[in-house]
């Protein structure tokens, strides 16, 4: 191997490791970019109605025979 080829094979190495670190970057933001999106979808979720019409005997069992 000349010094030439070795330099080459530095240089390589390196710029993969480079774009490994700007797509490992690039990975992080588009997470918290759908993280912070699905915070804001889930808070837009309006409350669920409250259930106090119903009698107090409805929802204390399931029929799992049906």
């Amino acid at each position: 191997m000349d010094v030439s080829s070795i330099a080459q094979a530095a240089t390589s190495i390196a710029e993969t490791g480079n774009k490994q670190a700007v797509g490992l970057a690039v990975l992080k933001k588009a997470q918290d970019i759908q993280a912070s999106s699905a915070q804001a979808l889930i808070e837009a979720i309006p409350p669920a109605p409250s259930a106090q019409r119903l009698p107090s005997n409805l929802g204390n069992t399931i029929n799992t025979t049906a």
